[in-house]
This record gives C-alpha cells, structure tokens and sequence, in this order.
C-alpha cells in the first residue's frame, strides 16, 4: 500500500513520530518521539516561571517541526520513486 505525502504530513502533524510509523520507518519515528519529549522536558526545567509556554517548550517544538517536515520529505521521496517504478 502507497500512502500519499499529504496523509503522512496530517498524521505527523497531531502526534510526534507517527508520521514515520505511517511511512514504514518506525524506529526513526521513536527516535523523534523520543527526543521530542526529551528535549521538551529538558528545556522546560532549565527555564523560569516568567517564560511563555512556547520559550519553555522549545526545544521539544524545535524537534517536533524537523520530525513533521522529516516525515513528509521521505513520504514525497517514496511516493516519487514508488510511481518511477510503477512507470517502467
């Protein structure tokens, strides 16, 4: 079964590492998963009350959005080339 980059971009987007698990890369998407929490709750106790939420997640977001764009950019890449061979 094929699944369309847009599909893998919705999935990655509402949980971290899922759009990974949709493009068959499953270890990849608990490794950014993983980190993503990490760095999230790293970033969360290195800073004071008076940062915003955002300033107090960010390296937890900063991870979240390359795992988001990782996942599409593989799922176009194996769309384009299962289509290539398809083509032959």
């Amino acid at each position: 079964m094929r699944v369309r980059p847009w599909m893998v971009l919705l999935v990655a987007v509402v949980l971290p590492g899922a759009g990974h698990v949709l493009a068959r890369m499953p270890v990849r998407g608990l490794v950014f998963a993983f980190y993503t929490v990490l760095l999230g709750v790293v970033t969360w106790q290195l800073t004071t009350p008076e940062i915003s939420l955002v300033g107090r997640l960010a390296g937890g977001l900063f991870v979240y959005a390359i795992s988001v764009l990782d996942a599409y950019t593989w799922a176009s890449r194996r769309f384009v080339a299962s289509n290539v061979v398809s083509q032959q």
